[in-house]
């Protein structure tokens, strides 16, 4: 029985938003709601110009044949302005100072409602880029890339510092903590990654940027090819960083009673 277009819009668009950058076709969603495709169009049509106005996202028509629509999400820069701003707020208190200039931010990512905010805000940076695999080392960059990968609509590979069985064989390098100048040892299970992978490398937390420079040593290792890194949080830092180019959502200076907490380069990078 055909469905009213009231009730197709609604599916339809819970199912664009449930499957980022999945091409969907006319012809499911003719067979979906046994309607016209000509209807269908019409339709996308609709959600398309809606996501637009409302900064959701851009829903990409394919033509031809076997065309249909992929959602892209996105987000524009006031509301992105507008999550960096609260998350300032929220992080901007002085009992969260850790030694060592580290700040307390896990009960924020753990916050299922910031995490999505987060990763949207990740993923929009990427959105237009091919991305295969999001990296991250264990274990507070892990919800991060969860989220991001859920946007990109990608797996996510975690890296670890010890071997696990259950990850069978490995590969491992060496790197040294930009910030205790302590060499550690990170690895990578030989089945995470395929050479040519595009990955991008997500982390909750950057100082001196030795965990992401092993990171990349480990995407090389591979023969895989790294796109961008980005961080939620970058600390101060007394030195030459051991990585450049990194994205920001915020930047921390928390080496004194009072934390001080800015934008990171994000809204500059994404936008300007």
């Amino acid at each position: 029985m055909s469905v009213r277009r009231s009730d197709r819009l609604i599916d339809m668009t819970r199912y664009f938003l449930e499957r980022p950058h999945t091409l969907v076709t006319l012809s499911f969603f003719a067979e979906r709601y046994d309607s016209a495709k000509s209807s269908i169009s019409e339709d996308m049509a609709i959600i398309k110009r809606t996501f637009s106005n409302r900064g959701t996202g851009i829903l990409e028509t394919i033509p031809g044949a076997a065309g249909g629509a992929l959602f892209i999400p996105k987000i524009q820069k006031n509301e992105a302005k507008t999550i960096i701003d609260d998350l300032i707020e929220q992080l901007s208190t002085a009992d969260r100072i850790l030694p060592g200039g580290y700040l307390y931010m896990s009960d924020l990512l753990s916050n299922p409602v910031v995490l999505k905010k987060v990763g949207r805000l990740i993923a929009s940076e990427y959105a237009q880029q091919k991305v295969d695999a999001i990296m991250t080392v264990e274990t507070k960059g892990i919800p991060i890339a969860q989220s991001v990968a859920d946007y990109l609509g990608v797996p996510f590979i975690i890296v670890r510092h010890d071997s696990k069985i259950t990850e069978g064989s490995t590969i491992s390098v060496n790197y040294v903590s930009g910030s205790s100048a302590q060499i550690k040892k990170m690895e990578l299970s030989k089945r995470s990654l395929q050479a040519g992978t595009r990955v991008l490398v997500v982390d909750d937390y950057m100082k001196g940027g030795g965990t992401l420079k092993g990171m990349q040593a480990l995407i090389n290792e591979f023969d895989a090819e790294l796109i961008g890194t980005t961080v939620f949080a970058q600390g101060n830092f007394n030195g030459q960083r051991m990585i450049d180019n990194v994205t920001s959502l915020l930047n921390v200076d928390a080496s004194r009673d009072e934390i001080q907490i800015q934008p990171g380069n994000y809204l500059t990078k994404v936008f300007d």
